[in-house]
């Protein structure tokens, strides 16, 4: 379960980690206040995902006018399929360097793991893996002090800074393991001319050990589509990209979004209808990809259980329901094959027999439509 960063900064405090100083507020009005109270501020959308500040998520005040219009501003926006209905509202600090910090779970070593940077800020996955220090936790051990100065060493700090980070660093691995973290991460982990301060947070917590946590709140991290989609028993997911995919069984889906990025298109989603779907469901599924308004439709069905026919026809009904106007790629193989071609035939779609065919041609009317 993501924690929203409010939340992860309230374990960091709880846990002695600097943070800066800050209010939760959920309309523009009290947003004005707080930064009355606290000078020049960032403002900063909580919403469970990455890239907020590209997405003009995060903004400056100096104001408590600027302030209450960058706020409702803000409150309207929607990132990454997620509505904004918090604000964190927090002092502006003063960054002289940014640093990366987290602890996560290293599934080979089946141990945690630390992961530190200098080169923290926006983009972390495009730094360099020799720019990147790994450290394994012996859990026997925890994060001693010598840990944390080879960790030091590898990343070349030392003096004062180093002094901050045998202080901050066994403070996150004690919060990552009470806390049953799945990932703490600090980024940018600032450092200041008043020593470190976590300007942000992104905390998960194992699902399974939710129950050791009675105080924590229950978050749904699932954008309206998602949870739209939970209530019809479709496993789906939101994603950025241009085209649709609808598939039977998430094995194949997963191989279907693979192959799509592999000819160079970007799919818009994952979601797979199940297996032995009838017509109703297969409709259902159709109608939520098209609420997306994405640029090409991508199904790929290996008929088993699920029937050819049966997934053509819930097709056919919902074309002639909602009259689909975008570029199709159907692939159909499999239970009644023959009869779910032929009334595609009859809607005017023609359906491949391998899954290659179907994706390239995808990308392909993809690509057309962009010229």
């Amino acid at each position: 379960m993501k924690l929203y960063e409010y939340m992860g900064k309230e374990l960091f405090d709880r846990y002695g980690i600097p943070i800066p100083r800050g209010k939760v507020v959920d309309n523009a009005e009290e947003a004005a206040v707080a930064a009355d109270e606290i000078g020049d501020v960032v403002i900063k959308s909580q919403v469970l995902t990455g890239k907020r500040g590209k997405a003009g998520g995060i903004s400056f005040a100096s104001t408590a006018e600027e302030a209450k219009v960058e706020a409702e501003r803000i409150l309207q926006m929607e990132v990454s399929g997620f509505h904004v209905d918090k604000l964190l509202v927090e002092e502006k600090i003063e960054i002289e360097q940014e640093i990366y910090l987290a602890l996560t779970v290293d599934g080979a070593s089946r141990c945690p793991v630390i992961l530190a940077s200098l080169d923290g800020g926006m983009d972390i996955e495009e730094v360099p893996e020799e720019r990147m220090v790994r450290w394994a936790v012996d859990v026997t051990a925890g994060v001693q002090p010598y840990v944390v100065r080879e960790i030091c060493r590898r990343l070349g700090v030392s003096g004062d800074l180093q002094k901050d980070f045998i202080k901050l660093l066994p403070k996150l691995y004690r919060l990552f393991r009470e806390m049953d973290a799945e990932l703490a991460e600090i980024n940018p982990l600032a450092l200041t001319p008043k020593g470190l301060i976590a300007a942000d947070a992104k905390v998960t917590i194992d699902d399974d050990a939710l129950y050791r946590h009675p105080e924590l709140p229950n978050i749904k991290e699932k954008t309206d589509l998602e949870l739209k989609a939970e209530e019809l028993d479709i496993a789906y997911v939101e994603l950025d990209g241009e085209i649709a995919v609808m598939a039977n069984g998430a094995g194949i889906t997963m191989a279907t979004l693979d192959m799509v990025q592999h000819y160079g298109g970007t799919p818009a989603n994952f979601l797979d209808f199940g297996g032995g779907a009838d017509i109703e469901k297969t409709a259902q599924a159709l109608e939520l990809l098209l609420g997306t308004n994405p640029k090409v439709l991508l199904i790929n069905i290996f008929g088993g259980i699920t029937r050819c026919d049966v997934v053509a026809e819930g097709f056919a009904q919902v074309k002639e329901k909602k009259g689909i106007d975008l570029p199709v790629s159907f692939r159909l193989v499999g239970t009644n094959e023959a009869e779910g071609v032929e009334i595609l035939k009859k809607v005017g779609i023609e359906a491949f027999t391998t899954m290659d065919e179907a994706v390239k041609h995808a990308v392909d009317l993809l690509k057309a439509k962009g010229e």
